[in-house]
């Protein structure tokens, strides 16, 4: 019988993948998130919940290690022509929002009689923000992209590299004169830039063709053993030089983030960096001080609500301040109101320095994963908020003064992603285009691009006419609203007999209803894309490239006419796919020997399966 002690270490691996299996799903239903999961599962398994792990230290000098990928992960994705693109917003509005809330935090800190260096960390550490929860939120909303969500991101960007220099400041403030005299000091700083170098060197020579042989080899288990081996040798190196481990996975990520190796070793190491980095949020869950937290309660939530406003108001402001707009600056702002995942490597860092008292260090850990908690669900209330508001606020009067001098000979109604490219095309050819959309946020989003765009609703007659539809040569109907461009159909015919009239359509059913308003020229928004698509795929098959255009041509003319004979018909229905005779495709090794005429069959095949869509 083997001992049982052979198998002891999967207890605590099940432990821990039960306590994420059941916390991080449960949390992130109740619109939470996965780090509040974890921590909730680390305070429950903890020493001070069920007591299933009694030494939290031991798990957090395991955890760490994901603090590590985390920042080799971030070093890989700062490219150069990423930071320049964003460089204002990074280092100017980033700097501003890290260095006033810092700032501030640390008075506060100063006035509750915390010493200089503790609470310079303090302020250091509470002015971070949540990154995972940031993203995670933008993300679950599809707002990354947005002004806002792109603004976040540089703030949290700048906080990201931030961490790097923090990492390496607090240890000096802990070291004091006591510790060594100058020459100490000097031999300390000349080892830390010759391992900085030597980090360097390696990445700059060694690392690619390192990873070039590697690849060339085939096995996949190999570039991941690699790619921990760089991570955790440079982390070691620098940790023996005396720095911070988590310095050194940042170099290396930085050195390899213009390789041609990076997404690969993105891939390869996001597996450890989120089990690693769940197991240290767990940790730091377990390390909560739940007897100090009750015997605090209400100071520790009064404290983690005065951060988070305090937080929001400072980057809202500033945000305001450098062009945002009032609910960008909200949105935003919330979203910066939690406290970093690096809150918890510093504060324990500082009391292990002796800048903070254990007690302190353990109130400010308690609050932050207060504002962990607090955070997203204030940015949930003030989402909630805003979208109220902005449901109720008045569409803007219409002021047909406004269209003064907008009477281009075509009038495009509609400027969303469809409308977009149409603009495109007429104005490179030097058409004198007018375009209304009714969306305030996208008319603002195309000024910021050069493009003109008029606040107005196309289903509206008087805005028509004050846009210059009367005197329009074509009217182009580009809305994403079915029910909306049907209507603007219908009152630029009966009104504007004279002009042209071309509307996207959705589908067939809905460019058969256009069609029925007196269009003159519809095309669904899929079938050329979808056409060329299926082109170039028959060339991928081998088919030569004019055979297959020609089969597109065919397919576009064989379903022109089927709509043409359902519009005669007054119905669309759909082809019974049953009869469609199949095409015998010839052999793919001799594409030249194809014939370069469709057959009646063919065409005829083509034209009864001529689309639904």
């Amino acid at each position: 019988m083997p001992d049982h002690h052979d198998t002891s270490f999967i207890t605590p691996i099940l432990i821990f993948c039960a306590g994420a299996v059941i916390a991080v799903p449960l949390f992130r239903r109740l619109g939470l998130g996965a780090v509040i999961g974890y921590l909730a599962a680390g305070l429950v398994i903890g020493p001070h919940g069920l007591r299933l792990f009694n030494d939290a230290a031991t798990v957090s000098a395991v955890a760490e290690l994901g603090v590590v990928l985390l920042l080799f992960v971030v070093g890989l994705e700062l490219k150069l022509s990423r930071l320049v693109a964003m460089r204002r917003d990074i280092f100017g509005l980033g700097l501003a929002q890290f260095a006033t809330t810092a700032a501030a935090v640390m008075a506060a800190a100063l006035l509750l009689g915390i010493g200089s260096a503790g609470a310079l960390v303090l302020g250091l550490a509470l002015a971070l923000s949540a990154t995972a929860i940031a993203l995670q939120i933008l993300d679950e909303r599809g707002t990354l992209q947005t002004p806002h969500g792109q603004r976040t991101f540089a703030v949290l960007l700048f906080q990201d590299m931030s961490i790097v220099p923090i990492l390496a400041l607090v240890p000096l403030l802990g070291r004091g004169p006591a510790t060594g005299g100058l020459a100490d000091g000097l031999k300390a700083t000349a080892i830390a830039i010759g391992a900085i170098a030597a980090i360097v060197v390696a990445g700059r020579y060694l690392l690619n063709p390192l990873f070039r042989i590697l690849a060339r080899s085939g096995a996949r288990e190999v570039m991941t053993a690699a790619a921990l081996l760089v991570v955790l040798g440079a982390a070691l190196a620098m940790s023996l030089a005396g720095m911070s481990m988590a310095l050194g996975a940042f170099l290396a990520g930085l050195l390899l983030a213009e390789s041609n190796f990076r997404h690969q070793l993105e891939a390869d190491i996001e597996p450890f960096r989120g089990l690693l980095l769940g197991l240290f949020f767990m940790s730091v869950g377990m390390g909560i001080n739940l007897p100090l937290v009750r015997d605090n309660a209400a100071l520790l939530v009064g404290l983690a609500m005065l951060l988070v406003a305090g937080k929001t108001l400072i980057a809202a402001g500033l945000l305001r301040a450098t062009g945002s707009g009032v609910d960008d600056s909200w949105r935003a702002g919330v979203l910066l109101a939690a406290a970093g995942e690096f809150s918890f490597v510093l504060l324990p860092l500082a009391a292990t320095l002796g800048l903070l008292a254990p007690a302190q260090a353990a109130m400010a850990t308690a609050v932050a994963a207060l504002t962990m908690v607090l955070g997203p669900l204030t940015a949930k209330l003030v989402e909630a908020i805003l979208v109220r508001r902005e449901a109720a606020r008045p569409e803007p009067e219409f002021d047909p003064g406004s269209f003064d001098g907008a009477h281009g000979s075509v009038l495009v109604v509609g400027f969303g992603r469809f409308g977009q490219l149409v603009n495109q095309v007429l104005l490179a050819d030097g058409i004198d285009v007018t375009v209304i959309d009714r969306d305030v946020s996208r008319i603002q989003a195309a000024a910021r691009f050069g493009f003109k765009v008029y606040y107005g609703d196309g289903t509206r007659l008087d805005v028509l006419r004050a846009a210059g539809a009367a005197n329009a040569r074509v009217v182009v109907v580009t809305v994403d609203d079915r029910a909306a461009a049907l209507t603007i159909a219908e009152v630029v015919r009966e009104h504007f007999p004279l002009a042209r009239l071309h509307a996207r359509a959705f589908d067939r059913i809905h460019a058969v209803d256009l069609m029925n308003q007196g269009v003159d020229y519809q095309l669904r928004e899929t079938l050329v894309s979808a056409l060329e698509f299926g082109r170039e795929t028959l060339v991928a098959l081998g088919t030569d490239p004019e055979r297959a255009e020609e089969v597109r041509s065919a397919v576009r003319e064989r379903d022109q006419e089927r709509l043409a004979r359902q519009f005669a018909e007054g119905a669309v229905r759909a082809p019974d796919l049953s009869t469609v005779p199949r095409l015998t495709p010839e052999p793919l090794t001799k594409p030249k020997a194809r014939s370069r005429a469709l057959s009646e069959e063919t065409r005829e095949a083509i034209g009864s399966n001529g689309g639904g869509s």
